[in-house]
């Protein structure tokens, strides 16, 4: 009689036990997230929407795959006092470009609460297009390196770089998601000192004053040491072998066309200094 009561107790306790633990399910349901539609053309605003069940006073980091793997972009969205989040992507751009199955993950609070969705994304077109009739590779830009710097799309100021256990591939611009993207090949744990002209990259709230850059090493965020100044941030950044990529995310990077915006503002700036002189001229009496 006594073992049956013993058994029976201690069958008592591992239900009670159990329905107090949380499992890894309970946690994911902490987080919903949802796109508007479930596929997209090039061009389209996707509309990612959620809601957490616990406010925890920090932003949720929502970060989109491409069918690869490959990041396509990341950003940082502060959650409202109704436990509701939202942001937009822009379908295409220079990350998503293939067709196919796009994943979407939430995470928030620690690496345990996260939720995924996915869409599907048709590819870019005129990427197709020419593919179709000319059979050539979509030219894209090559950044210009050399032992030191490195050039960026759109931007006339060049990059400054140290590397140790591995070599620098290239860099380019992500507009949507605020970003420069470092492509390496590293052969063993090193380290990447990277000075970025506040022009090229830069982390600024909306009072002028330095927020922290999002540093990702193979789509893992990492800490980092930094030195400011007023013209330059230094990031030194530690990698373990094998890394491919590493994304700096900030509140303002240079855009793809800027260099030939500048062009344009500078012509129209000289132009109007020469008309200006010029009506100044016109109207000096001659005698």
């Amino acid at each position: 009689m006594k073992a049956h009561l013993m058994v029976f107790a201690l069958s008592a306790i591992l239900i009670v036990s159990t329905g107090m633990t949380p499992t890894f399910g309970d946690i994911q349901s902490s987080i919903v997230i949802t796109t508007d539609k479930a596929s997209y053309s090039e061009g389209e605003i996707i509309l990612v929407t959620g809601e957490v069940q616990s406010l925890y006073g920090i932003p949720v980091s929502i970060i989109v795959k491409a069918p690869n793997g490959n990041l396509v972009s990341i950003a940082q969205i502060d959650v409202g006092a109704d436990k509701k989040f939202s942001t937009e992507i822009t379908a295409g751009g220079a990350l998503m470009k293939v067709e196919g199955t796009y994943t979407i993950t939430v995470q928030y609070g620690n690496v345990n609460r996260t939720a995924e969705t996915s869409f599907e994304f048709g590819g870019v077109i005129e990427d197709q297009t020419m593919k179709e009739t000319t059979g050539e590779p979509i030219m894209e830009f090559e950044s210009e390196i050399t032992d030191t710097t490195v050039s960026v799309q759109g931007s006339v100021d060049l990059v400054g770089y140290e590397i140790t256990g591995g070599k620098l591939l290239s860099i380019m611009t992500d507009v949507d998601a605020k970003s420069l993207i470092i492509l390496i090949d590293a052969t063993d744990d090193g380290s990447l000192t990277i000075t970025i002209p506040r022009l090229v990259l830069d982390a600024v709230f909306e009072n002028g004053e330095d927020d922290e850059f999002f540093v990702l090493v193979n789509d893992e965020e990492v800490d980092f040491d930094e030195i400011i100044s007023s013209t330059d941030r230094i990031l030194i950044i530690a990698f373990p072998a094998g890394t491919e990529t590493i994304e700096i995310i900030g509140t303002f990077v240079i855009p793809e066309f800027g260099t030939i915006a500048a062009m344009i503002l500078a012509v129209a700036i000289i132009s109007i200094i020469a008309i200006s002189a010029k009506s100044r001229l016109s109207i000096i009496p001659r005698y």
